[in-house]
């Protein structure tokens, strides 16, 4: 069943208050993007990379540090820390811009700040959802919080272009911080004796490399996580390919770059929507999506209308989706409850760790040949993620370690922990 996650309350719950901050989240991405690429310099695609690499580093840079946190201390208040934080990062950004003092510097200062706690953020937020539906409904919670995710993403770019367009973007960080609100009311309600607690597998400091040690065994959550970095590092720069051929290619306005990336969204909801109707997660899914996905970029970097391009980000986003749903599922599913948190604060270190890598890079190629070629950089390197996913799945198909369908056989929860020994 497609939403039996929601038969839950605590899942319920969380869902609502996510759905609300996710749309918030997403108006302040359009905003952030928009202020910096037209309002602080005049179209300089580099400036919107180097903002993203500083909000995206400290995940990458924190990694050992978030993931010990995620599986030491309780994860609900983890978040009540990390959301109000954001929340009040999200309010000091608004009244900055809309008293129209805002420099550059300032918006650079606040990517960081609000990178930081998000470090902290997201490996705690990730592994909680087990302990909201239990092991079973992993997979099918993960798909929902896609969903939900990008769900958001259809209206929140939309309103936001909308308000650029009205009232300029100062209100659009503030409307932000108040759905924070949302999320805290979500994580206040949530019942906590209903919650299905994972072992807590990190005492101190020492425990860190852990999490290392336990990836470093398992050969195939590695191949994972060198797809995921490519993707994250070179795919999903969307904010620089939509606002760069919004501006430079089409000569179109802020709200048209709201529709174009909400019409992604299109795509990834129906992606993460598909993925939640399937049990387990697949590796012919995981394979077959990015491999598609370096196709859908190709296209989009070369259709000659906007309507063509829109729906080339639609397809985009479906199949990246597809790939990131069913490789979040694979990597929570099979790993061993007491390391979950700091194998998911590695993951999201990998995934958009390397966002500060490759943002400047889209960006500096956006500038010198022009946003279709930064498009391509896409293309080119999750063709390559694609291979070694390709590479892989041949040899554990021929050593029988896998179904038709691509389904890997779970180990038992004490194979799992033994990996780590």
């Amino acid at each position: 069943m497609m939403f039996r996650s929601l038969k839950r309350f605590n899942y319920r719950t969380w869902f609502t208050g996510a759905l609300i901050s996710n749309v918030g989240a997403w108006m302040q991405s359009t905003a952030l993007s928009w202020t910096v690429l037209t309002v602080l310099t005049a179209n300089d695609a580099t400036a919107v990379g180097l903002n993203m690499a500083l909000q995206f580093a400290p995940q990458l840079l924190l990694v050992p540090v978030s993931g010990l946190i995620a599986d030491k201390y309780d994860r609900r208040k983890v978040l009540l820390v990390t959301q109000s934080t954001m929340g009040v990062l999200a309010l000091v950004l608004g009244i900055v811009v809309t008293t129209g003092v805002v420099e550059l510097w300032h918006v650079q200062l606040f990517a960081l700040a609000f990178g930081i706690v998000q470090a902290f953020d997201m490996p705690a937020r990730q592994a909680f959802v087990s302990e909201l539906v239990g092991q079973d409904d992993i997979a099918n919670a993960v798909a929902l919080n896609s969903a939900s995710f990008h769900g958001a993403r259809l209206l929140g770019p939309a309103v936001a272009g909308v308000l650029i367009a009205l009232v300029q973007p100062g209100p659009v960080f503030l409307i932000n911080a108040v759905t924070f609100i949302a999320m805290l009311v979500a994580l206040m309600r949530i019942r906590t004796a209903e919650l299905v607690p994972s072992p807590r597998g990190a005492k101190g400091l020492g425990d860190i490399v852990q999490g290392f040690r336990y990836v470093k065994k398992r050969h195939d959550l590695l191949v994972i996580f060198v797809m995921a970095f490519i993707l994250g590092t070179f795919g999903l720069n969307f904010p620089i390919y939509i606002s760069t051929m919004t501006a430079t290619e089409f000569r179109a306005d802020a709200d048209t770059f709201g529709v174009l990336s909400s019409a992604m969204a299109i795509g990834s909801v129906t992606g993460a929507l598909l993925s939640a109707r399937s049990a387990r997660p697949r590796w012919t899914v995981v394979i077959g999506g990015i491999g598609a996905f370096a196709i859908a970029c190709t296209f989009a970097a070369w259709v000659p209308s906007i309507w063509l391009f829109g729906a080339a980000l639609a397809v985009a986003g479906f199949t990246a989706q597809l790939f990131m749903t069913n490789a979040n599922s694979m990597v929570q599913l099979t790993s061993a409850p007491e390391v979950r948190g700091r194998v998911m604060a590695l993951y999201g270190a990998v995934f958009m760790g390397g966002t500060p890598i490759g943002a400047p890079i889209v960006g500096w190629v956006a500038d010198a040949f022009g946003p279709r070629w930064g498009i391509m950089v896409a293309a080119f390197t999750c063709l390559a993620a694609f291979a070694i996913g390709a590479v892989y799945f041949a040899r554990v198909r021929r050593d029988d370690r896998m179904s038709r369908t691509g389904t890997l056989t779970l180990p038992p929860p004490t194979e799992s922990i033994d990996v780590v020994k």
